[in-house]
């Protein structure tokens, strides 16, 4: 039981890394101006990007202000979530052998 649920957590960090990975790309391609919001199916995936990253984003945004116009959040965000995939792991292995 425990174990499944390890196993689901991670496979929701698996999908916010993703939706992070792509808001990051999305972003660059938009600041080089390879796509352009005024596509209204880019800018509803954008948006869509923004609400689902933006509440992750903001407290940390908070604590740790953009460095000459380079936004580390997203990068701090990816060093939590490798934080609790490992932790996880570690107690999914736990779990799997019946130590927990």
């Amino acid at each position: 039981m425990i174990y499944a649920l390890l196993q689901t957590l991670n496979l929701i960090l698996n999908l916010i890394w993703w939706v992070f990975l792509i808001m990051i790309i999305m972003s660059w391609l938009i600041s080089f101006n390879v796509i352009n919001t005024r596509n209204q199916f880019v800018a509803s995936v954008w948006r869509v990007l923004n609400q689902i990253t933006d509440p992750i984003l903001k407290p940390i945004r908070r604590v740790v202000p953009p460095m000459g116009g380079l936004d580390l959040s997203p990068l701090i965000v990816f060093i939590i979530i490798f934080f609790l995939q490992s932790l996880i792991g570690y107690y999914a292995a736990r779990a799997a052998i019946g130590a927990l």
